[in-house]
């Protein structure tokens, strides 16, 4: 934990962290909700940039940790799915969670429903067309699968994660009403890549962005 508390991984650093900053735009002022916080380093970072950020993990160590990091941001552990009462928030970002989780549907709802009208809902998710990708890419110099619609597990060194199709996740965040803004797979850098080809060449992210819905006018 202490290795990524600043700015994540690799990962993390040079796909996810740009984008998803770009995504919600300038925060200063406005409410944030990090949910699935983990160790907490992206929330300390939209906290630099001035936003009000809570914090949402459910994992004890994760969030004692993210706690002795910073008083800045509040941490509350809590499950998805079940959110506390709070108020709604200018925006909520959803980061690496949704596919690493069974009950993806009702947490994001929850995200969605946290949400104050007209605000924003941003996830990332590891791309469902390409999800192992470095492994497969260094094996056959290309990437194969044999199964995108069906919905299964994928068994982790340290976790598992559940493949889903693309469309259900863009099929579940338009549900509620909310209008979809930028969809991004986003490429490696080729200053940073250091011979990792196949983040040049194919996305290993997905990342949404959404608008809730407004209340329509009487």
């Amino acid at each position: 934990m202490e290795a990524t508390a600043e700015r994540g991984d690799f990962a993390n650093q040079h796909l996810l962290n740009p984008v998803l900053l770009r995504l919600l735009g300038d925060v200063r002022g406005r409410r944030v909700l990090d949910a699935g916080c983990g160790n907490g380093y992206f929330s300390r970072m939209l906290a630099g940039r001035g936003a009000e950020v809570t914090g949402i993990e459910p994992a004890e160590s994760l969030i004692s940790f993210a706690r002795e990091k910073s008083t800045e941001v509040s941490y509350v552990r809590a499950e998805l799915a079940r959110l506390p009462e709070l108020e709604p928030f200018d925006a909520v970002v959803c980061g690496m969670v949704l596919t690493a989780i069974p009950g993806w549907k009702p947490a994001m709802r929850a995200c969605v429903e946290a949400v104050r009208p007209g605000g924003l809902f941003v996830f990332a998710i590891t791309h469902s067309a390409f999800e192992e990708l470095s492994g497969i890419w260094r094996k056959y110099g290309e990437y194969r699968q044999k199964e995108h619609l069906a919905e299964y597990e994928i068994a982790g060194r340290d976790a598992s994660g559940f493949h889903r199709p693309i469309s259900a996740y863009l099929t579940e965040v338009a549900a509620p009403g909310c209008r979809l803004r930028e969809v991004v797979e986003p490429g490696l850098d080729p200053a940073v890549a250091d011979g990792i080809e196949s983040y040049l060449r194919m996305p290993n992210f997905l990342l949404v962005s959404a608008e809730t819905a407004c209340p329509l006018s009487p």
